[in-house]
């Protein structure tokens, strides 16, 4: 067993695992893990760049993880970062703040390997013991992009594409510095045709028709999943391979769409960083299960960031 810790660090959240893990025999224990919205991608679509007020609060919580995972004596730490730093003129600055910090190399990794570091903390669960069909299409909503990845017991193809729940809130939901609460529908239009232009994209990589299961990973899903469920707090053991049907989707995604914040704050499962992103998300997750013709996504709490602690475990 090897003791380590991933950093996942995305451009709405970033999160934290440290785990004793196998790579021999599949053996998972999970000793901590934690996620905290630091909004690293805050008007990196209009800008380039990333924002003074952005990166403090991503080292704020760097800070903290660095604390958890030397005090639980993680023998190696891996820090992945996604599509806001791929996109960021000044990323250099961030690099350096995380380097200092954390005391690792951060990496900002390619869309590609996004997609594959996605499908192996997705699907490594699912090898050989689940009633799932194959193949796998894991679709991972992020905050700046989306990831398709298509594969059974490996990858046969990859795409990553540049709509996101906080990108798509940003570029068509936000006037004059705040949310449009409710949008109206031509902008729910103008999302959905980005999102639809993004998936004519990734359909030309990887097919995005007759797969035996949709998985759908990250906050946008689990918490459409938990909304689904009815939970009256989060809870991500229910939501764990919980499935949601697309007209079940559908109905949320429209009543997201028609309520205002406080509505959606009031949701018992919403996290407080997700209110004003969630919509936009919802709208993303429908389009993709009305592409693919998906009746159904299964939800999973093991995404990228259980592919990074694998990856340094290996």
């Amino acid at each position: 067993m090897r003791r380590v810790a991933a950093v996942d660090c995305g451009t709405n959240s970033i999160r934290l695992l440290v785990a004793d893990l196998d790579p021999a025999t599949g053996a998972f224990t999970e000793l901590d893990r934690r996620m905290r919205i630091v909004r690293l991608g805050q008007d990196v679509d209009r800008t380039g760049r990333l924002a003074p007020e952005a990166l403090e609060r991503t080292f704020a919580a760097c800070r903290e993880y660095a604390d958890a995972f030397r005090e639980l004596g993680a023998e190696r730490v891996r820090f992945v970062a996604t599509s806001a730093s791929r996109d960021a003129e000044n990323s250099d600055a961030f690099m350096a703040g995380v380097r200092e910090i954390l005391g690792v190399e951060p990496e900002v990794i390619s869309g590609d390997e996004e997609a594959q570091l996605s499908f192996d903390g997705a699907t490594k669960e699912l090898a050989g013991g689940s009633d799932l069909a194959t193949p796998y299409l894991v679709v991972d909503i992020g905050g700046g992009s989306t990831e398709f990845v298509l594969g059974s017991g490996a990858v046969d193809a990859a795409r990553s594409v540049d709509v996101g729940c906080v990108r798509m809130t940003e570029r068509h939901l936000v006037v004059d510095g705040a949310v449009v609460d409710p949008p109206t529908h031509e902008r729910v239009a103008a999302i959905r045709a980005d999102v639809d232009a993004a998936l004519d994209l990734a359909g030309r990589t990887v097919p995005l028709t007759g797969a035996g299961t949709l998985v759908g990973l990250a906050g946008t899903v689990t918490t459409i999943a938990g909304i689904a469920l009815g939970l009256t707090e989060y809870d991500s053991r229910a939501i764990h391979h919980s499935r949601v049907s697309r007209g079940r989707v559908r109905a949320i995604t429209e009543h997201l769409l028609a309520s205002t914040h406080h509505e959606r704050a009031a949701i018992p499962v919403m996290h407080p960083g997700r209110v004003d992103v969630i919509a936009a998300g919802a709208v993303v997750l429908l389009a993709v299960m009305e592409r693919t013709g998906a009746d159904e996504v299964v939800v999973s709490e093991h995404d990228i960031l259980d592919g990074i602690a694998w990856s340094a475990a290996r």
